[in-house]
């Protein structure tokens, strides 16, 4: 099965079991909580909340997703991705546990055809229920049911506070030899022979601000399989960079850089990077994130210019990353239509921002050289403050290099001198005469608090003082 005929049948599955198919939404979600989609059930918070009423009780989704909280591990491993497609089912209100357990189960092993004797499971190890449905009517080993803590078995909230719940996992046994120092390798002491392909999140709880645990008003299922592990199993690839879905795209790399994939381990982790990355920066600027200083606008600026770096270390001299994005939406443009419909932006606006970063990068590099030559274990936060106020090399970029010489980088101390910057830079512009009507508003501020409401309510009076 190919990426596209796994997503199909997916999401053929479950409209079949009564759930309305819906489009993914944007990687910019409608949550104050979050900078980006970082799971397909973010765009149904509210409904998990009980906030508003769902128009469908029963919903399958592919969903763009974004995460960069492990994106140091990109490249280096073949599961880590800043940009994935989540596959979802979901249920408000409507079917609970049983349902959705035997649903995936007869899923993977029906239609994807996985070896039965390959499937191990986990369960929250106080979720008495889902043991139970695993073990006596799915008909599931009691030895291959595995009862974990909540560290990992328990999901949520996406954000500080929201509804979470106790989780079911479905691991797939890859056979790799692995010395477990328990014994027999089960997936609660073996991350490498194990992966997990499907989280199924019983969302029965909400979380506030401090960790307390409330009944929803509804349960609610929320599951979450990634397309492109899903892939690296049912292709056998043992990767997800070898799939489908990133051929086109490591093959443009060769093309364009002049490298060979799979003949060097280095250049390798820099081919995967470029190859995860260009589809990231592909999808955030067809859904209106642009290169800055902040939030979104600094993510994207990140994962650009880590790309970049990696293409300078495979020999490119010049921009190249928009070349790999017109790949990027030639493969994906027929599944998500922005790509295609925003091509002409998502090329210009990587190649501006390349420009820009080739222009200082070449200096950059030959600076962090000498540094890194006169450090013996830590790069001195001095440096990186140097380095990024002289040439505007990004720090993370920084700690990206010195792990390659097993350096650490004095982060501490970059932000300690970056906080006497700013306060220079404030100080300087308390004498313009503009910015003293600043104080004004402060002194306002003191005097009158105002009271934001829309997480209640979408309109209310006030008085203007």
């Amino acid at each position: 099965m190919t990426g596209d005929e796994l997503r199909s049948a997916f999401l053929r599955f479950f409209e079949k079991k009564g759930h309305k198919i819906l489009p993914s939404a944007s990687l910019i979600p409608d949550d104050p909580q979050l900078l980006f989609t970082v799971a397909g059930m973010v765009p149904f918070k509210p409904i998990f909340w009980g906030k508003v009423e769902p128009v469908y009780t029963r919903v399958t989704t592919c969903q763009k997703c974004l995460r960069t909280n492990d994106i140091e591990n990109v490249g280096r491993t073949p599961r880590h991705q800043t940009f994935f497609e989540m596959l979802g089912n979901f249920s408000f209100g409507d079917y609970f546990k049983k349902e959705a357990i035997i649903w995936a189960w007869e899923f993977v092993t029906e239609v994807l055809k996985l070896e039965k004797d390959r499937l191990w499971i986990t369960v929250y190890e106080e979720d008495e229920e889902s043991f139970k449905i695993w073990k006596d009517i799915v008909g599931v080993c009691e030895k291959k049911i595995i009862r974990m803590g909540k560290d990992t078995n328990f999901w949520g909230p996406a954000g500080p506070t929201g509804p979470c719940g106790p989780c079911s996992e479905i691991h797939y046994d890859t056979g790799l030899n692995e010395d477990c120092s328990d014994g027999e390798c089960t997936p609660a002491n073996s991350d490498k022979r194990f992966l997990e392909i499907w989280n199924l999140v019983f969302t029965e709880f909400y979380q506030d601000e401090k960790g307390a645990l409330y009944p929803l008003p509804r349960k609610n299922i929320d599951t979450g399989a990634g397309l492109e592990r899903v892939a690296s199993v049912v292709q056998k690839t043992g990767s997800n960079f070898e799939t489908d879905i990133f051929k086109p795209i490591i093959s443009k790399i060769e093309d364009v850089l002049g490298v060979e994939y799979k003949k060097d381990e280095q250049k390798d982790i820099s081919i995967r990077v470029i190859a995860d990355h260009s589809r990231a920066v592909s999808f955030l600027i067809a859904d209106g994130v642009f290169p800055s200083n902040e939030e979104r606008g600094y993510v994207l600026r990140r994962i650009l210019r880590r790309a970049v770096r990696h293409g300078v270390l495979l020999g490119a001299q010049k921009p190249f990353l928009h070349l790999i994005n017109e790949t990027v939406i030639e493969h994906m443009g027929n599944t998500y239509s922005e790509l295609k419909n925003r091509k002409d932006l998502i090329l210009e606006v990587t190649r501006a921002e390349e420009e820009r970063f080739f222009k200082t990068i070449s200096q950059g590099n030959e600076m962090l050289r000498d540094i890194i030559s006169r450090s013996s274990k830590v790069i001195d936060g001095e440096d990186v403050f140097k380095l990024y106020d002289t040439y505007g090399f990004p720090p993370d970029i920084v700690v990206d290099v010195a792990k390659d010489y097993n350096l650490k980088v004095d982060l501490e101390g970059f932000e300690k001198l970056m906080k006497i910057q700013r306060e220079r830079a404030r100080s300087a512009r308390n004498n313009v005469e503009y910015a003293k009507s600043q104080e004004i508003y402060d002194e306002l501020a003191q005097k009158s608090k105002t009271v934001f409401v829309g997480y209640d309510t979408l309109e209310c009076e006030a008085k203007v003082i």
